[in-house]
């Protein structure tokens, strides 16, 4: 027996109910005409799954229940897994409810729920036990089986692991095989992360050789509530390999990817395992739901198994970057983006990405964006500004009119060294003493980053824009920024960066570039940038001020960060460690670095806390809000420094 089903990725926003629906409806619509007749939709698809404290509201689960009855009549001739969250004995669950043929037949209770890092489940959601079978009440009175079910439709049985249920040592999977199951559906909703595309892939194979069902995984795309990234990733297995994949990010509402599996062989091949072991006698079985379903005849279909070379980190970063800013910017209904753009590595990096994210929707949805951008031409969405204080040079004036002319952004050059001056001199009256900077270096420094400030935001005020903050996530480590100056903005996209791998993106994208139209598109005019040493341009130039010589090579910044914060390293164990990965730095130095990054990491906390809103890049961020808490206030590791 043939089987012809679709896996779909929606572009989602929380608490859109008109929208979701539209888009779901939309999906619906492309997954009947690919011919498929059993469609697994995300995780929370309805409500969206980054409603947080929303999912509270009783209004948030009954508006979802009444959608969901609206969308019944879109099910007819289909077999539909929709997600949703329900209220029940007192408690929310996530589930997946079946709908068939125009009538719903249960809900499927997520039983692991996602707790560390960057979800928070356990907060909203109770985890469904298993083995366990109820009766669920829904606000308009219907009555439908709850728990952890299978569904027996026209003789095919199906299943689900809902996301973290698919990652967990003890899969659900494994009990769905005994009993029976053909095909096992995870609705997700899996946030980008670099480098796990690979391991959706792993065990959606060998979740289909070893549990001998189809193996059906769909998730959401796009950056839904403002961190998180989705990137759409779709994939049908059978028999240990991926049969069909979706290419992943992208501009689209929704995605939908189809494919023919054989039921007869899942079966054949738990038949033939001397391990399988029938849950028997099956028609005893409590939580199975059977009701009939014609399912169309399916052709025969030949697959070439899907071998995915690895996941490139320059292209990953690009394309989640590019459409995280595309979203951020429709869904907040603002019409571009601001950038003070200083001719260094950093905001550089900000502007390319956004004339990538333009190259890019420009590919996919054709002029116009498919009315999903306000503006239409490139100056109209990108304006740039260089800010001079006395302290800035020309080489790094230059480098930002030449980037800024080759990506067409609106640029302009903003003289604040008057601002900057009437400040020192008007706090040099108040303070009763001339400001020096052999006395008074940080308060010199951080004025003319905050004389910044207010013209940047008023050009983004007059342009209903977004203004960007051009920090990364190696400044947020130990606080090397201007609270109120260079962190103004709206959004951070790549605070989830670190400074090293950012300025090796910038020489991939002056020599290389990213596909597009199908040829690289590099950006010469970045070696101007490239071939500078960072630099926050503060201090006097013959100063010879750089961001490496106030802290410590980038390198090895990123390094004491990662054994620090990632893998809760002492600062005794960190210092053995940079013996081994730094072997050519003076143990004196070392000694000096890790002091100096555990103090300012322990100092700087409220400026992390502080930050705008930023991109959930990799599982080992340092936002606050979304991966990494620690005390604002604390002993700031007094005693394990002095040890060293």
């Amino acid at each position: 027996m043939n089987l012809r089903l679709a896996a779909v990725a929606l572009n989602q926003t929380p608490l859109d109910w008109p929208g979701n629906e539209s888009r779901i409806r939309a999906a619906l619509e492309d997954a009947r005409s690919e011919g498929a007749s059993l469609v697994c939709l995300p995780e929370l698809c309805l409500t969206g799954y980054g409603c947080e404290d929303a999912f509270f509201a009783p209004a948030t689960w009954e508006r979802a229940w009444r959608m969901l009855a609206d969308l019944l009549p879109e099910t007819r001739g289909l077999v539909v897994a929709f997600g949703l969250p329900v209220f029940h004995q007192r408690a929310l669950f996530n589930v997946s409810a079946v709908a068939a043929d125009g009538e719903l037949l249960g809900l499927a209770a997520k039983k692991n729920l996602a707790g560390d890092g960057i979800h928070y489940e356990p907060r909203w959601f109770k985890p469904w036990p298993g083995g366990v079978r109820d009766e669920f009440v829904a606000p308009d009175g219907t009555r439908l089986p709850i728990g952890d079910l299978v569904f027996e439709i026209g003789g095919v049985k199906l299943g689900f692991e809902i996301c973290e249920d698919a990652w967990v040592a003890d899969r659900p999977g494994a009990k769905l095989a005994a009993r029976g199951v053909d095909v096992i559906l995870n609705p997700s909703a899996s946030h980008f992360a670099f480098g796990k595309a690979g391991i959706r892939r792993r065990f959606v194979a060998e979740g289909s050789r070893a549990f001998g069902a189809a193996y059906v995984y769909s998730n959401l795309l796009g950056n839904e509530a403002g961190r998180i990234i989705y990137d759409g990733q779709l994939l049908v297995a059978e028999g240990g390999h991926v049969i069909a994949e979706s290419p992943r990010f992208g501009f689209a509402d929704h995605r939908v990817l189809a494919a023919t599996v054989d039921i007869t062989a899942g079966r054949l091949a738990m038949a033939r395992s001397a391990s399988h072991k029938p849950a028997l006698p099956a028609a005893n079985d409590p939580g199975l739901i059977t009701t009939d379903f014609a399912w169309p005849e399916v052709a025969v279909a030949i697959h070439h198994h899907l071998l995915a070379g690895p996941d490139e980190k320059t292209v990953e970063f690009t394309r989640a970057v590019t459409l995280g800013l595309f979203d951020y910017l429709r869904k907040s209904r603002s019409s571009g983006y601001v950038v003070s753009l200083s001719g260094g590595a950093d905001s550089a990096a900000v502007v390319c990405l956004v004339r990538l994210m333009f190259e890019f929707a420009l590919e996919e949805l054709g002029e116009g964006f498919g009315g999903k951008l306000v503006a239409k031409d490139f100056g109209d969405l990108l304006l740039t500004a260089y800010q001079a204080t006395e302290n800035s040079g020309e080489v790094t004036r230059e480098a930002a009119r030449l980037l800024a002319e080759a990506l067409e952004a609106t640029h302009r050059e903003l003289e604040v060294s008057a601002l900057h001056r009437g400040y020192v001199a008007m706090i040099e009256e108040a303070f009763g003493t001339p400001l020096t900077w052999a006395d008074h270096d940080i308060p010199l420094q951080n004025i003319q980053a905050r004389v910044r400030s207010p013209g940047i935001w008023m050009l983004a005020n007059l342009r209903n824009a977004l203004l960007i903050s051009t920090s990364n996530r190696s400044e947020a480590a130990v606080g090397y920024a201007t609270m109120d100056g260079d962190t103004s903005g709206g959004l951070a996209p790549i605070s989830g960066i670190d400074k090293a791998f950012l300025r090796e993106w910038l020489q991939w994208l002056e020599t290389t570039g990213p596909m597009i139209g199908g040829k690289r598109r590099p950006i010469p005019a970045l070696a101007a940038i490239n071939v500078q040493q960072p630099t926050a341009e503060l201090r006097p130039g013959e100063q010879g001020q750089t961001d490496e010589g106030d802290l410590m090579p980038y390198p090895v910044l990123d390094f004491i960060e990662r054994a620090a914060i990632r893998d809760r390293k002492s600062p005794q164990e960190v210092l053995e460690l940079l013996e081994i990965a730094f072997p050519a730095y003076p143990a004196d130095t070392r000694r000096v670095w890790t002091r100096r990054f555990f103090t300012l990491w322990s100092r700087n906390q409220w400026k992390r806390e502080r930050y705008a809103p930023g991109f959930h890049l990799d599982d080992e961020n340092l936002d606050p809000k979304t991966w990494c808490r620690w005390p604002i206030l604390s002993g700031g590791f007094r005693e394990e420094l002095d040890a060293l």
